[in-house]
């Protein structure tokens, strides 16, 4: 048999390309719907978890399970110094802590990347 009889050829003609036309929105739906992708952004209101870390210590295991109660870990971190607010472990905000009714909070005193909407 001929390798050549095996081939088969076939050929189509190319799709025709066809012209639409769109209408124009109005000037009217296009700014309510402008408003309302602006006011409306789904992720303002996603949530995110943020960690508040006033510092870190690096011990040695032995040393850990030979801690007992009452005994102090030094933190690398002077009590003067701000706090680390991190998202996704990245640092997003400094601040200090504060009370708010027999609650911990941070007073926000350092914005390291712009938050802006």
């Amino acid at each position: 048999m001929n390798s050549e009889s095996n081939l088969h050829m076939v050929t189509q003609a190319p799709p025709k390309a066809q012209v639409i036309s769109l209408s124009e929105m109005h000037s009217e739906a296009s700014d309510a719907t402008a408003g309302v992708i602006s006011h409306a952004n789904p992720l303002l209101s996603v949530r995110a978890r943020i960690q508040a870390s006033v510092g870190q210590i690096e011990i040695t295991v032995g040393e850990l399970l030979a801690a007992r109660q009452h005994q102090v870990l030094l933190l690398q971190r002077a009590v003067d110094e701000p706090i680390d607010l991190l998202l996704e472990g990245k640092v997003v905000a400094r601040g200090h802590l504060v009370a708010v009714d027999g609650k911990f909070g941070v007073r926000i005193t350092e914005l390291p990347i712009p938050l802006k909407v």
